[in-house]
């Protein structure tokens, strides 16, 4: 694991270098959040949410991702939206040690520095295991399952928002500047990461802790592409969802506990698998056990038929061809025709299946093939760790209601914003 050392001298000495004039506009930018505390507590009383566009896609993009605008004055950058994370982070210039491409110029931090004691920054570490080196710094290491990581320093800068009940704000919030990052396997092409996760530093943590928006988060994935991100619970019937409690014991990811596999309405013997909920990870990855098992029965459901195995089609693992080119999943339903299931167990006690249907399990390659979007989680260093990744939520709504520790989903139409609901 590599160490925060690297250019700590040139990043101290770039926060050093702070004006008299960025002083009073500081003073100034905390005057007027000051004078917006009225407005957030009726936003928070109302219940009004902020909403994101998503644009990206499962196939062939690889990832969906949120413009956010940060900043004084605000400057746009592409997020990639990850649940299985807490930290939002940018490739920053402090200066940048490795900064890998990125679709906008590098984010100039502020001198607007996390002290390395302050709660936020003992919450992205393991309990006692961080030395305040520095102490009016909060330096950072995140590692992500692809083998990625961002190194750097956490400070505090201006993101505006735009709420659904149309009030503006601009309230200042922790974000990490990476000065030091190492691209994954399935590196993206993006200027950093929103971390959605369960923890403290998380943007929506932090906007509750504000009191500017309820602690929820939730997405809408479209199939053909896009979607919307949302902050709040202003924009869904809660009696319209299926709800499972959040696992307490596996607390560092949105987790509903352990579930059995289901093929075709049947038990498939595979149990008490760990899974979690990842808006990070394309592809949906179950352990080698549930994976081989998983395989076989589709394979053996598919003999006979006129569809043959494509091994020349590297696109995933396991991809199959027609007698002609798929052009969608619907193409390919009259072949896959059995629906999935994930069904959570809770102190011995069934809760709501979570139903993968074809569309939430194939791609269909640029070959035309029907691939597997379900992939060896153990092969990837997952270990015994399941992952429901973005295949498996489209066209539904999922929410992580950490308020209530509730994990939600619903079918919805996710290629277009939502209406709002109304407010007296």
């Amino acid at each position: 694991m590599r160490k925060g050392q690297v250019n700590v001298f040139i990043l101290l000495l770039f926060f050093t270098l702070s004006s008299a004039s960025d002083q009073r506009w500081r003073k100034a930018m905390i005057s007027t959040y000051n004078g917006s505390s009225s407005s957030s507590m009726m936003m928070n009383r109302v219940g009004s949410s902020i909403l994101f566009p998503i644009h990206g896609n499962v196939y062939p993009a690889g990832y969906y991702n949120v413009t956010i605008n940060i900043g004084h004055p605000p400057k746009p950058y592409f997020l990639d939206l990850d649940t299985g994370s807490d930290l939002t982070w940018l490739q920053c210039n402090a200066p940048c040690v490795h900064c890998i491409e990125a679709p906008h110029p590098l984010y100039q931090p502020t001198n607007d520095l996390v002290a390395c004691k302050d709660q936020l920054c003992s919450a992205l570490h393991p309990p006692g295991d961080y030395k305040c080196e520095s102490p009016d710094q909060c330096d950072y290491e995140v590692e992500y399952a692809d083998g990625g990581s961002s190194l750097g320093v956490l400070v505090r800068d201006t993101f505006s928002l735009n709420y659904t009940n149309g009030i503006r704000l601009s309230p200042r919030l922790a974000l990490g500047c990476g000065y030091d990052q190492i691209p994954g396997t399935s590196n993206h092409p993006l200027d950093g990461i929103l971390g959605l996760g369960r923890g403290k530093s998380s943007i929506v943590s932090q906007l509750q802790r504000q009191g500017l928006v309820r602690n929820v988060v939730g997405h809408c994935l479209s199939g053909i592409g896009g979607g919307f991100l949302f902050f709040g619970d202003g924009l869904y019937d809660s009696s319209h969802v299926t709800w499972t409690p959040m696992s307490q014991e596996f607390t560092k990811y949105y987790s509903p506990g352990s579930a059995e596999l289901h093929f075709g309405g049947k038990a498939t013997g595979i149990k008490n698998l760990i899974v979690i909920f990842d808006s990070g990870s394309s592809y949906t990855y179950l352990n080698s056990q549930a994976y081989q098992a998983l395989t076989e029965l589709l394979k053996k459901e598919l003999s006979g038929r006129s569809l043959k195995e494509a091994p020349e089609d590297q696109t995933l693992p396991l991809c199959w061809k027609g007698r002609k080119p798929f052009r969608s999943v619907h193409d390919a339903k009259k072949y896959f025709k059995t629906v999935l299931s994930l069904a959570f167990t809770n102190s011995g006690r069934r809760k709501a299946p979570f139903e993968l249907h074809p569309e939430a399990y194939l791609i269909i390659s640029n070959k035309g093939n029907a691939c597997l979007g379900i992939l060896n989680g153990t092969q990837v260093g997952l270990q015994n760790l399941n992952v429901v990744g973005d295949i498996s939520m489209q066209d539904r709504m999922v929410i992580y209601d950490n308020e209530k520790q509730v994990i939600g989903w619903s079918p919805a139409n996710c290629d277009h914003l939502p209406m709002f609901r109304s407010y007296i």
